[in-house]
């Protein structure tokens, strides 16, 4: 098992190949018209939007550099089928302890996608809510791989056309460590192996179908659908699995010990490419 997790890669968290295939809008000057009076300044927190993450100079956003998935090549779009998710605000509180726990062992590790470090989120509880667990999170359907934008209109028709599928929920019930195909990342994430997986194993054959008949590369043997948290550079499997699953151990001896970590409701499949996003299949009521 711990050979197939070294070698297990993650989607969830690939960077896009290049832009949008739609062309940018036009970009809009901030220059204003002077003006005889001046006023005074406002009050910095009215310039702090209510959702933004306020004063990140301490997080160094942008300090670990991350290895693309692909070279990128001009033309080329990263297609990324997946399965959105969000965590209910319930579980939220014993999620964080967890990653504060995890972080302060681990302070390599990074948010995905935000690619902050973990450990400065966690001098805040409402940054740290906001920030690690607040976001869209994804179960990879397939690989992200490169296609052509001849490519784009025929692989999103197919997956409309192909994945048909009902209401079901998805079970979050295990903390797992994955590493990606070539050992430069390693990620903490929860894992489907009870609800939900029978589910997202059939619509995974089917995204694999769609990418066959493209030629494109089909996702892993033995898929694990999974959502990822945190990130590191390197393979750290191993020390970041020992620590999991020591802090694991802790939490069941407290008598939190629960089958399940959080339950999510499946509404829908997405498709990524480049920097488009597009709605896949209807979710049909039984």
């Amino acid at each position: 098992m711990d050979a197939l997790i070294a070698s297990y890669g993650d989607a969830s968290s690939d960077d896009s190949d290049t832009d949008t295939p739609n062309p940018p809008p036009p970009q809009t000057s901030n220059s204003q018209a002077s003006s005889t009076t001046l006023l005074p300044p406002p009050p910095l927190f009215l310039l702090e939007p209510p959702n933004s993450l306020g004063n990140m100079e301490y997080l160094q956003i942008g300090q670990a550099a991350r290895v693309r998935t692909f070279p990128h090549v001009e033309g080329n779009y990263a297609l990324h089928v997946y399965i959105p998710v969000y965590i209910p605000s319930t579980p939220k509180k014993d999620l964080a302890l967890f990653l504060k726990k995890v972080a302060s062992l681990v302070p390599s590790l990074h948010v995905v996608d935000v690619d902050v470090p973990l450990n400065s989120l966690c001098k805040d509880d409402q940054k740290l809510a906001q920030v690690a667990l607040g976001r869209e999170f994804h179960i990879s359907l397939g690989r992200t791989v490169p296609i052509r934008v001849h490519q784009i209109d025929s692989v999103v028709a197919m997956l409309r056309q192909k994945l048909q599928f009902q209401r079901y929920l998805i079970d979050f019930s295990k903390w797992e460590v994955f590493v990606n195909d070539d050992h430069t990342r390693t990620f903490l994430s929860m894992e489907v192996n009870t609800g939900g997986l029978a589910e997202i194993t059939k619509q995974i054959q089917v995204v694999n179908e769609v990418y066959r008949l493209h030629n494109l590369p089909e996702f892993y043997k033995d898929p694990r659908p999974h959502i990822s948290l945190a990130w590191a550079l390197g393979d750290i499997s191993d020390s970041l699995k020992r620590i999991v699953e020591e802090e694991m151990k802790r939490v069941n001896v407290r008598g939190s010990l629960q089958k399940c970590i959080f339950t999510s409701k499946f509404s829908g499949i997405e498709c990524k490419i480049g920097q488009k996003t597009y709605k896949i299949g209807k979710v049909q009521d039984e």
